[in-house]
């Protein structure tokens, strides 16, 4: 019987470490910071590789009493390395301010650059850490929002699914690491399939929700690039809206870094 009751014992022993080995352990789980990071992580590498690109784009504003303003522009975008992408948007209509450009280094290891290029005064302003948060043009847009993004430059909080329109998304916020950001936090929804980012919601530096960005119309190019074909920015404080509309996508045209200098910027048409 004493002998019936160590094998029983033992047996019970084996039974809990089986369990113990195959359960998931605590200290294995990931904080919610370490899981928004895992996530955005993935969009940002799914978002590079494109080496680079020119489109065309709309830019339609319609303000408050629903009247309505067509701009035409051009975008070139080039990968200069993994810690570097720069940026080069200029307008082509209306006239009065055709010619005017927006140059852009994006930087992982240190803060953006950018520069506005103004022909009537044959200008080129740099814009200050403090302008990041203007409207760029009188658009719903700031400058900040016209830059792209590398992981770095934000802290990251997994706040759980969603669906939108039918997708199912990861969301996650993310929390400006850099000077000048008029934004407290952003909530974004990322699908989960493709690791598109799909809508953004911002939040002032009081934390009183200020716009909505919507991404929508993406398109795949070489095999594994997603670029949205809109981008629909409400400003709910002011109701007044922003849409963008991409076409006319190329992909390895040839671009240098010496078409996104500071003397480039000078010579848009």
């Amino acid at each position: 019987m004493q002998t019936d009751r160590y094998q029983a014992a033992w047996a019970a022993t084996g039974i809990l470490l089986i369990l113990l080995l195959s359960a998931p352990q605590a200290t294995a789980q990931q904080t919610p910071a370490q899981r928004g990071l895992e996530i955005a992580s993935e969009a940002d590498t799914r978002a590079r590789g494109f080496g680079d690109y020119q489109a065309r784009l709309d830019m339609i504003l319609v303000d408050r009493r629903g009247e309505e303003t067509v701009r035409e522009l051009e975008l070139y975008s080039l990968e200069v390395s993994e810690n570097e992408e720069r940026s080069l948007v200029y307008f082509h209509s209306p006239r009065d301010i055709r010619g005017t450009g927006l140059l852009t280094y994006t930087l992982r290891a240190r803060e953006n650059e950018q520069w506005l290029y103004l022909p009537a005064l044959r200008r080129t302003k740099r814009i200050s850490a403090s302008g990041r948060s203007s409207p760029f043009m009188g658009s719903e847009f700031a400058y900040e929002d016209l830059t792209t993004s590398y992981v770095e430059q934000y802290e990251y909080a997994y706040v759980g699914e969603d669906v939108l329109d039918g997708t199912t998304c990861y969301v996650v916020e993310r929390y400006p690491r850099y000077e000048g950001t008029g934004y407290a936090r952003q909530r974004l929804w990322i699908d989960q399939v493709e690791y598109r980012v799909l809508r953004i919601d911002s939040w002032d530096l009081r934390d009183r929700e200020l716009k909505t960005l919507t991404l929508s119309k993406y398109e795949k190019f070489l095999d594994s690039v997603w670029r949205p074909g809109e981008a629909f920015m409400v400003n709910h404080r002011t109701g007044e809206t922003t849409r963008l509309r991409w076409y006319d996508y190329q992909f390895g045209t040839g671009l240098t870094e010496s078409d996104f200098s500071r003397a480039a910027l000078g010579r848009v048409r």
